[in-house]
């Protein structure tokens, strides 16, 4: 079978996020039992953010991780990004949202220059993307030398007793979620779709590394669907200046 072609992959991809727009954090909420905020902050604190820290959260959506990251660091300047319009014009309309700087980019292509943040996070987007590994050594380009890199993500199910149980919530429950709160399974067929055809968390553990990051760790987290990786770029050595190609 022929692989989807990536740009009629992304446009889809961002439509669906803009059809869910409006119900999409209320839905995080009830997926998670409200465990997402805690994953967040999780996925914040292994940044280790210092005063006046410039931070860039890519595939922000609303800003959930951006607002976390203001909330436990104040003095970090925080910038959200993301390739959906009408998510970015959710987090914009959100309480706080002026001490953010939204902008509307994609993942495999940031328009930041290289060097310029100390810290970077996402939210359930690397498997999203249309090229894990370009995506990886685009967020390694923005990041300072010793900058700190922390990836939130769904990853599939380890073998084992409590895996039947998470993918029944995966196959079934976050597709009914999706049907009774949002009004589009679709959507939310096509998060445990991704799920379990993304990279295993030793995997994607490997292409972080790969990419160029050190000391990369992660943990599991929600019947071991969820994981949180972090890593960080050397702090010398040859860099590229120029985009991911």
């Amino acid at each position: 079978m022929n692989e989807p072609d990536p740009r009629t992959r992304a446009e889809s991809v961002r439509a669906m996020f803009a059809r869910i727009a409006r119900r999409y954090d209320l839905l995080n909420r009830l997926m998670t039992f409200g465990r997402d905020r805690a994953w967040r902050r999780e996925a914040v604190a292994a940044l280790k953010l210092e005063r006046g820290a410039r931070l860039l959260d890519i595939g922000a959506g609303t800003g959930d991780l951006a607002f976390t990251a203001r909330s436990v660091q104040p003095a970090a300047r925080v910038v959200a990004c993301d390739f959906t319009r009408e998510m970015l014009d959710q987090g914009r309309a959100r309480p706080g949202a002026a001490a953010v700087d939204w902008v509307l980019a994609d993942a495999v292509a940031l328009p930041f220059a290289a060097r310029t943040f100390d810290a970077a996070v996402s939210g359930f987007l690397l498997r999203n993307v249309v090229d894990l590994d370009r995506a990886l050594r685009e967020q390694l380009r923005v990041l300072k030398p010793g900058g700190r890199l922390a990836a939130l993500d769904t990853t599939p199910p380890r073998p084992g007793p409590l895996a039947p149980l998470a993918r029944f919530q995966l196959r079934y429950v976050i597709p009914a979620l999706g049907r009774l709160v949002a009004g589009d399974s679709a959507a939310y067929r096509y998060l445990p779709a991704t799920t379990e055809a993304f990279a295993s968390a030793e995997r994607l553990a490997e292409r972080m590394a790969a990419a160029g990051l050190r000391q990369v760790a992660f943990r599991r987290r929600m019947l071991g669907t969820i994981a949180i990786h972090h890593g960080r770029k050397p702090a010398s050595g040859k860099e590229d200046d120029g985009r991911a190609g």
